[in-house]
């Protein structure tokens, strides 16, 4: 119930957003609905309908990456104060965002089940023999548990995915509690070294020291100081243990503050990584274009691979996007924009890999469709899951740009009331998506055209 009341309580963006995914569960159900007609219709091709089966992953995966990226910017479930004291603390939340995706997608399991039935004409008595025949199987009866299988499988696996991505996690960073023999007892060990009168000194023995004291490597004495002075109103330096400790919990969980735009944001580690899966796929699609042209079963493969390696690299070719827009004496407009860059290279640069990977998928299909036909001219059903894995992924950056939004709400309010004026923020967004386009715009390019050139030749 308290799930239903906030879906009904929702703003009309987000109701928006919300049957969206509706109607990308609907698409992705037909799909696979029509998977199971097809293998009804002919079961003596067991290798095709297997295949037909397993490039339905592919929207599949599309729709539970938008169902997650909308339920990250739902208002309705996002931690307040005070809302712990009622019983919705964040593990109540993360349960509502999960049953709330799991309403949307079953919504849209049963709409693609309507829709089915009334092609075979189970629910109208007209049946569209001709049209519709190779998925249908009209005349041989539906199989209930096959069908109820396939239709939650959906809601399931984007209900599961959201409470996983949800899930509430300690802000603290894990630090292992190493306990060593020193002059006095056993307690942790400083980087310096202790004198007498640091055993006598306020706080340096206390039970209650703040996490990354002084396991942390620094004296025992600075960094109870530091907590004491925290604790009193004022601010731990920067160089002390306790600083990041006590701003972790905050920063994580409204964003990139004023203070953050400041600073240096570390560069994500998935770089290396991706261009290794990237170099992968690509070797794997010269494989299959010089063995077998056209869409061998090692094509499916091959994208997965070059699809996870460009969503890998794509944080850190933004957080590369946003260093070098402050490179060579930048002003104020270069270093906002390069500054949000490196700060949302994660929340950005991921759903503009999968952008990229789709888009060079779609423009290589196009481009082996019209060198030789060695891709045959696309049905109604590989047009559906076209436009659902493209929709999805559009939608997807688009609701991402929106979390960042969201997230940087502190740091504009902070710097229009400093007096910047609104056209250097207008500004600074136009030259983010500038910059964005020129990187990953030939990328998609280049990927595509080494993708195609085996099978070209």
């Amino acid at each position: 119930m308290l799930a239903l009341r906030l879906i009904r309580a929702a703003r009309p963006s987000v109701q928006l957003r919300r049957l969206l995914v509706a109607a990308a569960a609907a698409g992705t159900a037909f799909l696979l609905l029509a998977c199971l007609g097809h293998a009804l219709g002919h079961p003596e091709a067991a290798g095709p309908a297997a295949r037909r089966l397993a490039w339905c992953a592919v929207p599949l995966a599309a729709t539970v990456y938008f169902a997650v990226a909308v339920a990250r910017t739902d208002p309705a479930t996002r931690p307040r104060p005070g809302l712990s004291a009622v019983g919705l603390g964040p593990a109540r939340l993360m349960a509502v965002s999960a049953l709330s995706t799991a309403l949307a997608c079953a919504l849209g399991s049963v709409l693609a089940l309507l829709f089915f039935l009334r092609l075979r004409g189970d629910l109208t008595g007209t049946p569209f023999h001709e049209a519709a025949a190779d998925f249908l199987a009209a005349d041989q009866p539906l199989p209930v548990p096959a069908a109820l299988t396939l239709l939650t499988l959906v809601p399931a696996a984007a209900s599961l995915t959201v409470a996983l991505a949800l899930r509430p996690r300690d802000p603290r960073p894990a630090v292992p509690a190493a306990r060593r023999y020193g002059r006095f007892g056993v307690y942790g060990a400083a980087a310096a070294r202790e004198t007498f009168g640091a055993y006598g000194r306020f706080g340096a023995r206390s039970g209650r020291r703040p996490a990354g004291g002084t396991e942390g490597g620094g004296p025992p004495g600075r960094a109870a100081g530091a907590a004491f002075a925290g604790a009193e109103g004022g601010e731990a330096a920067p160089d002390t243990p306790a600083g990041p400790a006590l701003s972790a919990p905050d920063t994580e969980r409204v964003g990139p503050g004023p203070a953050s735009l400041g600073g240096a944001p570390a560069a994500p580690a998935g770089l290396p990584w991706g261009v290794a899966l990237l170099a992968a796929g690509l070797a794997v699609h010269a494989y299959s274009g010089r063995a077998t042209p056209g869409l061998s079963p090692t094509v499916l493969p091959g994208w997965v691979l070059t699809a996870t390696g460009l969503v890998l690299a794509s944080p850190g070719l933004t957080h590369l996007c946003g260093r070098l827009l402050q490179s060579v004496r930048p002003g104020a407009l270069r270093l906002l924009a390069g500054r949000v860059l490196m700060a949302e290279a994660a929340r950005i640069g991921r759903p503009l890999g999968v952008v990229c990977a789709v888009g060079s998928a779609g423009y290589a299909a196009t481009a082996l469709y019209g060198h030789g036909g060695s891709v045959s001219l696309p049905g109604p059903l590989t047009t559906l899951g076209a436009l659902v894995v493209v929709g999805c992924t559009v939608a997807t950056l688009l609701t991402a740009a929106v979390e960042a939004r969201q997230c940087r709400a502190d740091s504009v309010a902070a710097l229009l009331h400093l007096g910047a004026p609104a056209m250097l923020l207008r500004g600074a967004a136009a030259l983010r998506t500038a910059a964005l386009l020129v990187l990953f715009g030939p990328l998609t390019l280049a990927v595509a055209a080494l993708s195609t050139l085996p099978a070209a030749r």
